[in-house]
């Protein structure tokens, strides 16, 4: 797990370097296994709605992030996601502080994905559901 977790990080740090939401959401890893990536994240202060729980936007992001980088991962870099739909439901309210973010592969063709991601509360209970469909497109050299 350690070597997966080094190659993982390589991706990790990439994303926070260029990427905006890879600085806001402090991705972590937890696991990976074919077809699965678990993260911890966090939810900052300005991520918050005026009711201060988290934007439901702010959750769509990180899921969107989380599922590509599954995709980004397994293929060693050579494929990004274009993001076609992201299908969000929010079954209960996060607030700012750490969650675990999980992606799982449902299906990928040469062309296509879907990918599932989904939030979890400090409690360990499910607080958004998304169904992510993405055109892949080969990767930029830089990201390997």
């Amino acid at each position: 797990m350690k070597k997966i977790n080094v190659a993982f990080n390589k991706y990790l740090n990439f994303h926070k370097k260029f990427g905006g939401t890879g600085k806001l959401f402090k991705f972590k890893f937890i696991e990976y296994k074919k077809g699965f990536l678990k993260l911890e994240a966090e939810f900052s202060l300005e991520t918050l709605n005026p009711n201060q729980s988290v934007q439901g936007g702010q959750m769509n992001s990180m899921l969107d992030d989380v599922t590509s980088l599954l995709l980004i991962f397994e293929s060693e870099g050579s494929i990004y996601p274009v993001s076609t739909n992201l299908h969000s439901i929010h079954h209960r309210p996060l607030l700012a502080g750490k969650v675990i973010a999980t992606a799982e592969l449902i299906k990928q063709g040469k062309k296509i994905a879907s990918i599932k991601g989904e939030l979890y509360n400090k409690k360990g209970e499910l607080a958004t559901t998304l169904i992510h469909s993405a055109i892949l497109v080969k990767a930029n050299p830089f990201l390997k």
